[in-house]
């Protein structure tokens, strides 16, 4: 297997050089960029497997950069995680809200780091499983395309909200907890985090639309997929 591509985005240098070095350690190859304006356009020509970016970087933040790669059809679909000083749930939320895949707070471990890297790595390389193309009424899930459709409508979704509403479908009429979500979407289970599961959901329902309902919320539990749709 070639070595998957990791582009850090961060524009402390030492940061940048610790980690480099860590994932290179780790197996991957690294591309590093400095501020958002290079990162962007780094990770639109490259295609990395996986982009690591600061929210606080000269010229085009972080939040621009993720919400460009969103936008950008050749680059929707790759994850993101976010390594910044912004520790706060709110700034948390709305890194989640603009599409990041996963957040870490500075200062960090490179052990940390390096483990959800491979984690990301790890759950979007790999095929989806449990079973084959799925058909609910007006929704389509056709995971050897990796495709959502939602009454023939494109649903356009990253790599995590994909796997969510694919093991959401797949097992519909079971509530699953939040804690089973974030081990089984997100390939491992930490605390404080349940919020995550919770922002991730609200992306997956507001691209859903009218299918929105299609997840309910079972309250102090977690989501439940409907039987129907």
């Amino acid at each position: 297997m070639s070595k998957p591509t990791v582009l850090i985005v961060e524009d402390e240098r030492d940061i940048l050089d610790v980690v480099d070095f860590n994932l290179r350690q780790a197996g991957c190859k690294v591309l590093k960029a400095l501020d958002g304006t290079e990162g962007l356009r780094l990770a639109q020509s490259e295609k990395p497997d996986l982009v690591i970016l600061d929210l606080m970087l000269p010229g085009m933040d972080g939040k621009e950069v993720c919400r460009r790669l969103r936008q950008g059809e050749g680059t929707r679909a790759i994850p993101i995680l976010m390594l910044t000083a912004l520790a706060g749930e709110t700034d948390r939320i709305i890194g989640f809200e603009l599409g990041a895949d996963d957040y870490l707070t500075k200062p960090f471990s490179t052990r940390e780091l390096v483990l959800r890297s491979q984690a990301i790595l790890r759950r979007t390389q790999e095929p989806v499983s449990g079973g084959g193309r799925i058909s609910m009424g007006d929704l389509l899930i056709d995971p050897e395309r990796h495709l959502a459709e939602a009454a023939g409508r494109d649903l356009q979704l990253t790599a995590t909200e994909f796997r969510l509403l694919h093991h959401l479908a797949v097992n519909a009429g079971k509530v699953q907890t939040r804690e089973v979500l974030l081990e089984r979407v997100w390939g491992y289970a930490y605390e404080g985090y349940a919020r995550t599961v919770d922002t991730h959901v609200r992306r997956l329902r507001k691209k859903l639309g009218e299918l929105a309902d299609l997840i309910e919320t079972v309250r102090g539990i977690g989501y439940r997929f409907q039987e129907s749709a």
